[in-house]
């Protein structure tokens, strides 16, 4: 037998005879699920057990009630899950127990090997056996907009914010009123149209999100500098917008009360100095009566907020604005759980619903007594203000905002379009879209403003506000003296809640899309995109816990002004410009490329924007912002402690750091002299599709029109050793 079975193995069939019964005794099946319900039930019956019953509810109660939530589902995300995950996933990958399961992953810890198991890695067979399912997984596809409609209303959600509704009115009564839009249509000419092109098309160029797509451009810059750069401030925005949003349906709530909360003082959280103001509250010189508070700044204040002494006070979680952020994110989620397909449908309804109740809110406000008084103090022009830096600093800092620039979200709604969209159009349309809803919200909430000083016998001045105290005392309050005041508030924070939850997921969607193109091999087969994305919304989610304590409102306030600093966005856009205009018009003019997109020229001050205008206003704008740099002050009276304004540096650091940083890095560990690392690493990816000029001139092979030089003779291949002109 031991001869026999020898000169099988010397003719390689061991195989078929290792086991010579299996020839005459039928071995069973392994067997499977019959349905993903039994393993779900299965599994289920498994892990909710009586530990659920009598272990967990003592534990909360024993260790600080719902604090214990925080180290409870930060042990969730960090060791639960990943735990959970890896031991299913173990069991689907080999198909084994758990003893054979470890065996064949490393017999080092199993304390066996398999003879079997050996025998592969002799012949070098391991890899091909250990997963035999790999070369059936299939590699899912980047996907694209289902139409343009879905693109230019993705997009016009995204850079319709809040922004337009309580920062660009209030800065343009601030600073001179209709003199304002001098500066401000400046900066959208030089800055934010050229911005706003330049990103979107990039996108659409290169098919990638932001951090390749820089990576493809140039490796100097690749992701780990202005790509990794906008992804750390867009991780910023994602933690501390989304809290607007969990407020904001905080409201939406209440406005279903018989009578809001917010409308008078006969209320448990209400003070002695609570006042419902009208005209018999103010005195003969027209003031407020002295220490007196309105009933809505009190509902901000110690009903929605419970805020407390200062930053270092956090207190503990108030579970009312926990679960309307956790209903936000959950929101968020299946708002991008399917990536575009789902993104795209989503946005017929979040990105239009809201021009409906600002119409519907303008046409109120416009019919309300003293509205006249409000638009006239909204626009009154007193060109004594240009003369002002700070009024040229406002225009352009709103500009950054209100456009998304240098945060990456353009970019990633650009790279799911079609190569041939005509992205000059929709970019010029989107901008003027942008700018008219800002001016036109401008009329519904100082028409509303104006009511509210004409009820109150007040100038208007004592009743503007801008950001959080605009949207939830002054309006709210402006509301409560209209009839039907749930309508109105019903609308209002549903306006509020759409317009927030469109720049949510838009940059959420961003985030996890730069992430899978880095690794799309990985995360482009089965549900691991869905994973990443919920893994993002879980650790944004528990981070965002302290924003919802007593003392989270001086966390946003830090992370708004210091992380989600306009300043931060104009560093990028210094080197964005730099990038594309200089280092990249070397290879070829990426004005061309948007030739060879849309099959005709852009304006061309487009082209020197890029090259000298834009840059040089940033660079002036980042320099006088560090000269007027002052800290902050939670409402003109707080002052943060010294560690927090520490913290808050670290955080504006911790993203523009990264493109020297890592320039300086790259440059050290590419071999060669210096001028021959600097030129390598500004090299473009061979693969990128060439302008009409290039492929004439670079590609003499060419006999049918090619987006990609790679496709012609291998001539073409020597393509980037010419010298050209930036433009």
């Amino acid at each position: 037998m031991e001869s026999e079975l020898q000169e099988e193995v010397n003719y390689g069939l061991t195989d078929q005879l290792r086991s010579p019964v299996k020839k005459r005794v039928k071995i069973q099946t392994r067997g499977q699920w019959a349905s993903k319900t039994e393993f779900i039930l299965a599994a289920a019956g498994q892990i909710v057990g009586l530990g659920n019953v009598w272990r967990f509810p003592y534990l909360c109660y024993k260790n600080g009630g719902g604090v214990f939530l925080i180290p409870y589902l930060l042990f969730l995300v960090f060791c639960g899950i990943p735990l959970f995950l890896l031991e299913t996933a173990l069991g689907q990958y080999t198909s084994q127990g758990s003893i054979t399961a470890w065996r064949r992953i490393c017999p080092l810890f199993e304390g066996e090997m398999e003879s079997e198991l050996q025998e592969e890695v002799n012949y070098g067979l391991t890899d091909q056996l250990r997963s035999p399912v790999k070369k059936r997984v299939k590699i899912q596809t980047r996907g694209q907009w289902a139409s343009k409609t879905e693109f230019i209303l993705a997009a016009a959600g995204q850079i319709v914010g809040l922004g337009n509704v309580w920062r660009f009115p209030y800065l343009c009564y601030k600073n001179g009123g209709g003199v304002f839009l001098i500066p401000y249509l400046l900066f959208l000419v030089f800055c934010g149209i050229p911005l706003f092109l330049l990103e979107t098309a990039l996108g659409q160029y290169t098919s990638q999100g932001s951090i390749t797509a820089w990576r493809r451009i140039c490796p100097l810059f690749e992701g780990e500098c202005i790509g990794y750069a906008s992804q750390v401030i867009n991780g910023y925005i994602v933690v501390s917008y989304i809290i607007i949003q969990a407020w904001a349906l905080f409201y939406l709530f209440h406005a279903f009360s018989w009578e809001l909360p917010w409308a008078s003082c006969r209320n448990t959280w209400n003070t002695g100095t609570c006042v419902e103001f009208d005209k018999h509250n103010v005195t003969s010189n027209g003031m407020i009566l002295e220490n007196a508070t309105s009933p809505a700044t009190e509902f901000w204040d110690r009903r929605v907020l419970s805020i407390s002494g200062g930053i270092e006070e956090l207190g503990s979680l108030h579970w009312e604005l926990m679960m309307c952020l956790l209903l936000a994110w959950i929101i968020c989620y299946f708002c991008v759980w399917k990536g575009v397909k789902s993104t795209g449908k989503v946005v017929y309804f979040t990105a239009t619903f809201p021009y409906l109740m600002l119409a519907v809110l303008l046409i109120r406000g416009l019919t309300l007594p003293g509205a006249v008084d409000g638009i006239i103090f909204y626009l009154y022009p007193d060109p004594a203000r240009l003369a002002d830096p700070q009024v040229w600093m406002d225009a352009g800092i709103q500009i950054f905002f209100s456009y998304s620039i240098c945060v990456g979200n353009l970019i990633t709604l650009g790279s799911y379009n079609t190569y041939n969209n005509n992205c000059y159009k929709d970019c010029v349309y989107l901008c003027l879209l942008n700018s008219g809803t800002s001016f036109v919200a401008g009329f519904a909430i100082f028409s509303v403003l104006g009511f509210m000083a004409y009820e109150q016998g007040v100038p208007i001045s004592e009743v503007a506000e801008s950001g959080p105290g605009l949207v939830f005392i002054a309006y709210p309050h402006a509301m409560a003296m209209m009839p039907l005041p749930q309508l109105w508030a019903f609308c209002f924070f549903l306006m509020v809640f759409l317009l927030g939850v469109d720049t949510d997921f838009v940059a959420l969607e961003n985030l996890t899309t730069s992430i899978s193109d880095m690794y799309p091999s990985f995360f482009r087969q089965g549900s691991c995109r869905k994973l990443l994305l919920l893994f993002i919304c879980v650790v944004s989610f528990l981070i965002g816990l302290l924003i919802v304590t007593d003392g989270g409102m001086y966390v946003f306030q830090l992370i708004d002004y210091y992380a989600c600093n306009g300043t931060c966005l104009m560093f990028l856009a210094i080197f964005e410009t730099i990038c594309i205009g200089w280092v990249f018009g070397e290879w070829q003019p990426f004005y061309d490329c948007i030739e060879d997109m849309i099959g005709y020229r852009p304006w061309p001050l487009i082209k020197y924007c890029w090259l000298f205008f834009t840059p040089a206003i940033c660079i002036g704008t980042f320099i006088f912002s560090l000269v007027k740099y002052t800290p902050l002050k939670y409402n003109r009276s707080y002052k943060y402690p010294a560690w927090a304004y520490t913290l808050g540096w670290f955080l504006a650091l911790s993203s523009i750091v990264l493109v020297p940083l890592w320039s300086v890095f790259k440059l050290t560990r590419t071999k060669g002299s210096m001028p021959e690392r600097l030129r390598l690493l500004c090299l473009p990816a061979t693969d990128l599709p060439l302008g009409k000029k290039q492929k004439a001139s670079r590609c003499p092979f060419n006999s049918e029109p090619s987006q990609q030089c790679g496709e012609t003779e291998t001539a073409c291949k020597k393509e980037y050793e010419t010298e050209d002109a930036p433009v």
